[in-house]
């Protein structure tokens, strides 16, 4: 969950598209989503899925992409960004 500051979600979204192809190329990069909040415009989820936790934890997360990735979003975070890991759970639709 990313905060953006007010008045900045279309640069942050221009900078969103950019980063995009730098985090498709980190090994173990399988998916990304990106939504807006409908109540709340200055709110996005990012979905971002990896092959393990490893892969993004210490495969991205220590890479100069990371830093890359990072220097084109962050300067619009209204404030630090809420990352949470989840496994699927393959139920059925």
């Amino acid at each position: 969950m990313i905060s953006v500051r007010p008045g900045t979600s279309e640069p942050f979204e221009a900078a969103l598209r950019e980063a995009r192809a730098v985090i498709a190329g980190a090994q173990g990069f399988r998916s990304f989503e990106a939504h807006r909040g409908v109540e709340s415009p200055d709110q996005y989820l990012l979905l971002i899925g990896w092959e393990t936790l490893e892969d993004h934890m210490t495969g991205f997360r220590e890479s100069e992409d990371f830093a890359r990735w990072r220097a084109l979003i962050g300067p619009y975070f209204a404030s630090p960004p809420v990352v949470v890991h989840f496994d699927p759970l393959g139920c059925p639709a």
